[in-house]
């Protein structure tokens, strides 16, 4: 499956607790609460997990993954991590623990 249906698999999947499709620096992004907290970028979709967090931690453990550097001017999130295609299989758990953090 291509990161694009993923993508819209998940904010399917999220949308009844307040997940909309909307967009982050010119790349498809999850919202909630007017806040993003998933986008996608290439083939990683990055999340917003809290610096510091076990799920943070968790997530950078993932070979291929590394903080969300958006720009790409080397100037990465400390709170996001990207998470490469080839654990899509992970991405609707980081994505629902992300929005969890939102609606708390």
């Amino acid at each position: 499956m291509t990161p694009d249906v993923l993508f819209d698999d998940i904010a399917a999947d999220l949308a009844s607790r307040g997940a909309t499709a909307g967009a982050m620096f010119g790349k498809r992004a999850l919202k909630a609460r007017g806040k993003a907290f998933a986008c996608l970028k290439g083939d990683s979709l990055a999340f917003r997990l809290g610096d510091g967090t076990p799920v943070h931690a968790e997530a950078l453990t993932l070979p291929g993954a590394e903080l969300f550097d958006p720009s790409g001017k080397h100037r990465p999130f400390k709170d996001w991590v990207a998470i490469p295609h080839t654990h899509a299989d992970q991405w609707p758990h980081f994505a629902e623990t992300a929005l969890n953090d939102l609606v708390r």
